[in-house]
């Protein structure tokens, strides 16, 4: 397995990952797959919270774990000691980004916030993710990804009408500060080339958890209430979400008033296109149970290969609902290289998904699988350091790595 990142954007970028559990541990895997060195600083004996979590994967390792932490190399070190604390100083004055989510104030008792790693390295761009406002009355309030879809009217919006509240089926607040938190990164990162200042970049899930609401949000806003909810139906479009055809479900997604014409024509009811209540896509939205009581049972009449083929044909976009498993080993995702294999000491042809991006034409790669537990402690204090390892072992011997 090649760990070279030459070519990639980010190559000779270094990230000193303070953070855990999700969000920042998904920012630093973003710039990770973009070609960044990531150091991922872990307590030396249970690691991040996450190796707990889920399926267990060799040793250390688990599922979820792994699922963020793809492109790092990790190193055991105990930042309650005066020791860990001085290694993980000299570690951010010799990297560009410093990414951590303790609570807000955390970072400052272990002498690493940005206030002090600044004056060591002026350059550096250091991102605090918390779970509210840092500066704001609930700056002291742990994050976490479930409470924030609550208390966002994420899970007002999400599932059947009449239906409670429902929390989407991943983490999305915590996957959606991380992606934005690596933005904000990158441009301070460009901002610092050309400035030479570093910059502090403060995320909170909330604010994130807040953006996911888009366009329910700001119909929420122009109503004066909460929208109705649609389940797999989509609030504007119609017919546009998933139906079920005679052998199983499938997603149709009907964009325009064109694409409607022809949608009639492929289920031979070329008649619904006529008439006047259907003719624009906000007549069918206004009149969208008259319309589904006459789709729905022309789909449940046909089989979902056949409906599959006939709707591309006419230029439909429409897809196969497919359970996780199938779409996973799906011929799509073979073809697209969206699956890799690593081996561990304790197990083999491990899974590893590869990271969504490509430049050029290539897919950037998996240069590194997820780490163990404090793999690379040896490897990264040698050669960042330049520590000898006796003074390592001696490290080793009083608890700090």
């Amino acid at each position: 397995m090649s760990e070279t990142s030459q070519g990639l954007p980010l190559a000779g970028v270094r990230v000193l990952d303070l953070s855990r559990v999700l969000a920042g541990p998904m920012c630093a895997q973003a710039l990770g797959d973009l070609g960044a060195e990531v150091i991922k600083v872990e307590h030396p004996a249970r690691g991040d919270d996450t190796r707990d979590w889920g399926v267990r994967i060799a040793a250390t390792n688990t599922a979820y774990f792994n699922s963020a932490n793809r492109n790092k190399r990790s190193i055991g070190l105990d930042l309650q000691t005066e020791q860990g604390q001085r290694i993980a100083r000299e570690l951010a004055a010799k990297s560009d980004v410093v990414i951590q989510n303790f609570k807000t104030g955390g970072i400052e008792k272990l002498g690493l916030g940005y206030e002090t790693l600044r004056e060591l390295n002026p350059k550096l761009v250091f991102c605090s993710i918390t779970g509210y406002e840092r500066s704001g009355v609930e700056a002291k309030r742990p994050g976490y990804d479930l409470v924030v879809q609550g208390e966002a009217g994420l899970m007002a919006l999400n599932g059947e009408e009449g239906q409670g509240p429902l929390k989407f089926g991943i983490a999305a607040v915590d996957m959606f500060t991380g992606m934005f938190s690596a933005q904000a990164i990158l441009a301070a990162l460009f901002d610092a080339q050309r400035t030479g200042k570093g910059r502090h970049v403060e995320m909170a899930l909330y604010d994130s958890g807040l953006m996911i609401t888009s366009y329910y949000g700001m119909e929420a806003l122009l109503l004066e209430q909460d929208p109705p909810k649609y389940g797999n139906a989509h609030p504007s479009i119609v017919p546009y979400g998933v139906f079920d055809a005679a052998d199983g479900p499938l997603v149709i997604t009907v964009g325009n008033n064109a694409q409607f014409a022809r949608f009639c024509e492929a289920i031979e009811r070329p008649d619904l296109a006529a008439d006047e209540r259907f003719k624009t896509n906000i007549g069918r939205g206004q009149n969208r149970v008259a319309l589904m009581e006459q789709v729905g049972p022309e789909l449940l009449k046909r089989k979902r290969a056949d409906l599959l083929a006939k709707l591309a044909a006419a230029g439909i976009p429409c897809g196969e609902v497919l359970g996780l498993l199938e779409a996973l080993r799906s011929e799509r995702t073979q073809r697209a290289g969206l699956l890799t294999q690593r081996d561990y000491p304790e197990a083999t042809d491990v899974p590893v998904m590869a990271p969504p991006y490509k430049l050029d034409g290539e897919r950037t790669p998996v240069r590194l699988a997820p780490p163990s537990l404090g793999e690379h402690t040896r490897e990264i204090l040698s050669s960042v350091l330049g520590m000898k390892d006796a003074e390592i072992d001696t490290l080793k011997t009083n608890g700090v790595l």
